[in-house]
């Protein structure tokens, strides 16, 4: 009995497996025009995106357009990982965040947002890395708090407009409802800290950048649901989120980690004060890179200066559409996420 018990879910494994096996194809990916899961991929993505839009008008938020050619002011984290264009003689970048742009917006809209394509230099070919992905961002006024709260009922919101509209495509994946409800508010919060505690066994130690596989580890031991992680070490992350009051190791911070896909969601508060802003930038590995690929500072300035008369506390955070998807479709391969998924072989 066991051993039919095990063919079986062999057998069952292998049919779900082929279904998100044909979507790796990024080669040729015409050939899977025709096909009804690449059409249920364009339709579920086009929910999800419909699902988040609802949610911004609902509460208010000013959709505002931001720029795809940028200084380093376009750079999540990591200048290393941005495409460089010369621009009419001026070193510029593909951007990866319109963050910088929405923010210096938030003291006179209060509450923006914006949706476009963040271009990340990736050089690998694999189910987690895409050289081109969607990346939904805001920013408003407030805290760390209500930031969280934003960002579990936009993915709740999207989520839910894919049930309203998509459960034939969802059958098509034989993706499990009950997972997808998971995504129900509010959702568990740990700190950096009681992750680190956590995994012990995997030799993580405090001042470490989790990795996915310890990012999906935490998942498991938290029930297969999504997590937030909070309070992040300030070395690892962005030169403006805030620094905690109480602790200056650590920055008010969160990523949303979902099942299947990982870090979902970057996000945090904000550095509004200008002298902190101009010292964290300077002692920060961002600029370090920066400088290395013949940049400075200057990049910066306008950026800067708008902090020299305008301050207020906002917070804000990026959510990657692809990651989304993988968790509403249940595959940990990114490929399968998105009808054009760009890497190294796939330029078209």
């Amino acid at each position: 009995m066991t051993q039919q018990i095990s063919a079986q879910e062999t057998v069952q494994g292998t049919v779900e497996t082929s279904i998100f096996e044909k979507l790796k194809q990024t080669r040729n990916r015409h050939e899977l025009f025709s096909t009804a899961e690449l059409q249920a991929i364009a339709k579920i993505e086009a929910s999800l995106l419909k699902g988040a839009r609802k949610y911004f008008d609902r509460n208010g938020f000013v959709e505002v357009v931001v720029p795809h050619l940028t200084r380093a002011t376009g750079a999540c984290e990591n200048i290393a990982t941005m495409f460089s264009l010369n621009y009419f003689g001026e070193q510029s970048y593909l951007s990866q965040t319109g963050q910088l742009y929405l923010e210096t917006l938030t003291p006179f809209l209060k509450k923006v947002w914006c949706v476009g394509p963040s271009f990340r230099a990736e050089p690998e070919v694999d189910g987690r890395h895409l050289t081109e992905f969607t990346l939904i961002e805001l920013e408003f006024n407030g805290n760390l708090s209500q930031l969280m709260k934003h960002i579990e009922n936009i993915v709740f919101s999207m989520i839910q407009e894919v049930f309203k509209e998509r459960k034939e495509e969802l059958a098509l994946f034989k993706v499990k409802e009950e997972t997808l409800l998971t995504a129900k508010p509010p959702f568990k919060k740990i700190t950096y800290t009681e992750a680190v505690e956590d995994l012990a066994d995997y030799g993580v130690v405090w001042g470490d950048d989790l990795k996915s596989y310890h990012e999906q580890a935490l998942v498991r031991i938290y029930g297969g649901k999504p997590l937030f992680i909070t309070h992040y070490p300030e070395a690892i992350k962005f030169f403006n989120m805030k620094t905690n009051f109480k602790n200056p190791q650590i920055v008010n911070s969160t990523d949303l980690i979902l099942p299947y896909s990982g870090e979902a969601v970057g996000a945090a508060e904000r550095e509004y004060e200008h002298k902190a802003l101009y010292e964290r930038l300077e002692e920060s590995n961002m600029l370090r890179q920066l400088v290395q690929r013949g940049g400075s500072i200057s990049d910066f300035q306008w950026y800067l200066d708008f902090y020299k008369k305008y301050n207020m506390p906002h917070a804000g955070c990026g959510i990657g559409l692809n990651r989304v998807t993988q968790f509403a479709l249940q595959t940990d391969d990114i490929r399968a996420t998105t009808v054009f998924p760009l890497n190294k072989e796939s330029l078209t």
